[in-house]
């Protein structure tokens, strides 16, 4: 005797009422010995039930469960725990079975591993109503997407953008708090609830902060976000600053942007890096702003050479940049763990090891202080050289030997000839580097607390001139130590 395959039939419900099914859906709605429903909640429901068409739905799994992931998991096992009993069932879904139905894609992917057939009917979505309703053309573009699971980066302004499943005021409040990431806080945007249902459609546009504050969200609800040109929402999209570096240096472009090379703009990016340290030290965030920027510009600009060049594009940058981030961190996004800095930093060094020997470089042979950027500023860069050392043991075993090696630097320099003196200073700088290492503290952020210290209270002395309406030519040595104890205590 020939066993029966078990499949399950999906088939959707349509966006409108009974008169607007397909008659082969109803006619297979009519037929079924066992027709489970994900929700009662359509306009064809009541008018089956009136006909005498036994259902059963699964609302009540939605208050069983915190999130609609765990709800749509629920619902496809019971699923195939019924199928596996009758053999075979009808499942109905509203709208379309494969427009913006979770449970469905559940089903075919489960489904084959099951030994269950997954069958798809047709019906009609919500997109065509809702195209018609508000005289959309879809040849522009347009994005559907999941209000109950969306992400910023998700948006696109230029796009027709419909967000479905907008089931309640929360999944709302979520929308709207999603999108304000990206359009300002009065953008319109429009609810529609049931479109295309005679009597019970409802369509209305609101300004983005209110969207949650509507009252007839439900099953049948979504929001439609029109496109925009808006120079305010292109300005925080990063295709458009891709696309304004590329007009730069277009023939069309700016001639200054269209001259430089890599060379030639070598210096811009660290005078940008130094500007972005400057407004951290100021604590400024609007600052920090704008110079991340200026920074961000440099890169951009490098990126577009390289990409001009046929060397590689921003999205080459971004793209090698998000694949190490992954890789070096293994006990965030893969098996390993990292139970505190140290265990993730040795993760990080084993995995910088790996990625060295697939280059070919043998770690075996190569010095222990390799790897340290040359063009660093002496000070960061002794700093590197002795910590690259202290991992291999070379190093002191007390801060009391670093304190000694610091005196006896400072007597050599004391002692030293003119031709000794570059030399000797270097010593004892270099000496006063290990001290701070030993001290945990960082030489370059502690030379910098200085700068700012000394800039403070030279700038009181000039404001004490200016108060007298005097220049350094009519004060003295004496005068001017005065005021400097005075902004000692003036700036602590």
């Amino acid at each position: 005797m020939e066993m029966k395959n078990k499949t399950i039939t999906v088939v959707g419900l349509g966006a409108g009422d009974l008169d607007q099914l397909p008659y082969g859906i109803y006619r297979t709605l009519k037929a079924a010995k066992q027709l489970y429903l994900r929700t009662k909640e359509h306009p064809v429901v009541a008018e089956l039930i009136a006909e005498g068409i036994a259902i059963e739905s699964f609302d009540a799994v939605y208050e069983q469960h915190d999130t609609f992931s765990d709800v749509y998991t629920d619902i496809v096992e019971r699923l195939f725990s019924q199928v596996n009993e009758a053999g075979s069932l009808v499942y109905a879904v509203p709208g379309h079975p494969l427009v913006a139905e979770r449970t469905v894609q559940l089903l075919l992917a489960e489904g084959p591993k099951r030994g269950v057939e997954i069958e798809i009917g047709g019906g009609q979505s919500f997109i065509d109503p809702l195209f018609a309703r508000l005289h959309i053309d879809p040849i522009e573009g347009f994005s559907l997407l999941d209000g109950t699971a969306l992400a910023a980066h998700q948006v696109s302004p230029g796009l027709h953008t419909i967000i479905a499943q907008v089931y309640d005021a929360f999944v709302a409040s979520d929308v709207k708090l999603t999108l304000m990431e990206v359009l300002p806080d009065d953008y319109e945007v429009t609810v529609a609830t049931a479109v295309g249902v005679a009597g019970q459609e409802i369509i209305e546009t609101v300004p983005l902060y209110e969207l949650d504050r509507l009252d007839h969200f439900g099953n049948l609800s979504l929001v439609y976000v029109p496109p925009t040109k808006d120079e305010k929402v292109s300005y925080r999209q990063f295709s458009y600053l891709k696309e304004i570096v590329a007009i730069l240096r277009s023939p069309d472009g700016c001639p200054w942007d269209r001259e430089q090379t890599h060379q030639s703009i070598r210096k811009n990016l660290i005078e940008e890096t130094y500007e972005v340290l400057e407004t951290i030290d100021d604590d400024d965030p609007d600052a920090m702003c704008e110079e991340l920027g200026d920074l961000l510009m440099q890169i951009m600009l490098h990126s577009q050479m390289a990409a001009e060049d046929g060397y590689f594009s921003v999205d080459d940058v971004v793209a090698t940049l998000n694949e190490k981030l992954v890789r070096r961190h293994p006990h965030v996004f893969g098996e390993k763990s990292a139970n505190d800095s140290e265990e993730a930093l040795a993760n990080w060094q084993e995995i910088k090891a790996q990625e060295k020997a697939a280059k070919g470089i043998d770690v075996t042979v190569q010095s222990q202080l390799a790897g340290i950027p040359r063009d660093l500023p002496a000070l960061m860069y002794a700093y590197k050289l002795q910590k690259k050392a202290a991992q291999v043991g070379f190093d002191w075993d007390d801060i009391a030997d670093v304190y000694k090696k610091v005196e006896e630097e400072y007597r050599e320099l004391q002692e030293a000839s003119e031709e000794e003196r570059a030399g000797e200073l270097g010593d004892l700088l270099f000496a006063v580097v290990n001290l701070a290492r030993f001290l945990g503290l960082d030489p370059e952020a502690a030379l910098a607390l200085t700068n700012n210290k000394f800039k403070k209270r030279f700038s009181y002395i000039e404001g004490k001139l200016q108060e007298a309406g005097r220049t350094f030519e009519q004060t003295d040595l004496q005068e001017m130590d005065k005021w400097w104890e005075e902004a000692k205590h003036e700036t602590r």
